[in-house]
């Protein structure tokens, strides 16, 4: 995610949301996996940017889901859009120093 960008209390709200939404392989929130690259909130509206491990990730319907389920679950927001980013492309060093430890990966 984009850290120079200063977020709305809405996409706090969203964020903290979106830590609800675990990856079923690696049992890790997608926020903590660095999969989510940002938050836009615009009115009653916000898409998420974000990427998959992998191209073709077959439990992309099932994140896509559970990702619009929590956002739009917040106050305010009415519609999820999600917008699917491949550059950069999704590294483990993207991942957070707590989803390192969750996994086993030592720097």
């Amino acid at each position: 995610m984009d850290e120079t960008k200063q977020l709305s209390p809405a996409e706090i709200m969203v964020m903290k949301a979106l830590e609800m939404v675990i990856d079923p392989e690696l049992g890790i929130d997608l926020v903590n996996l660095g999969l989510i690259y940002g938050v836009h909130v615009d009115g009653d509206t916000c898409r998420v940017d974000m990427t998959l491990t992998t191209m073709g990730c077959p439990l992309s319907n099932a994140l896509d889901a559970a990702i619009i389920q929590v956002v739009t679950a917040v106050e305010g927001i009415e519609h999820c859009d999600i917008k699917l980013i491949w550059e950069p492309a999704w590294n483990m060093g993207m991942m957070s120093r707590y989803a390192k430890v969750a996994l086993g990966i030592h720097e």
